[in-house]
């Protein structure tokens, strides 16, 4: 099983479109082959102390039967439409791609 958390940076004043585009694709990606987790999150202030903050990333929260269906995941064509829509309201990604310990 594979686990990721991708970090998006999103333009300031773009994150409702932002994530309305997301969410609409969410359903299909929950649709692939090997997908078992697929969820946008953004920031909760806890009052942590510890807790990072910043409420211009959305983190998406992963889970892949294996590294090949990721692969498929980001070639898939919803996921080629979705980065062309939202190419002009991200700064940048950075994935942490991850496995069981």
């Amino acid at each position: 099983m594979i686990y990721v958390l991708a970090s998006i940076k999103v333009k300031e004043g773009k994150l409702d479109v932002f994530l309305e585009i997301f969410k609409a694709n969410v359903p299909a990606v929950r649709a692939e082959p090997g997908c078992i987790a697929y969820q946008p999150t953004v920031d909760f202030l806890s009052g942590f102390s510890s807790q990072e903050l910043d409420p211009g990333v959305v983190t998406v929260l992963e889970t892949w039967e294996s590294l090949d269906h990721l692969k498929a995941h980001l070639k898939a064509p919803h996921m080629l439409t979705y980065r062309e829509q939202t190419k002009d309201m991200v700064l940048r990604t950075a994935l942490k791609v991850l496995q069981e310990a």
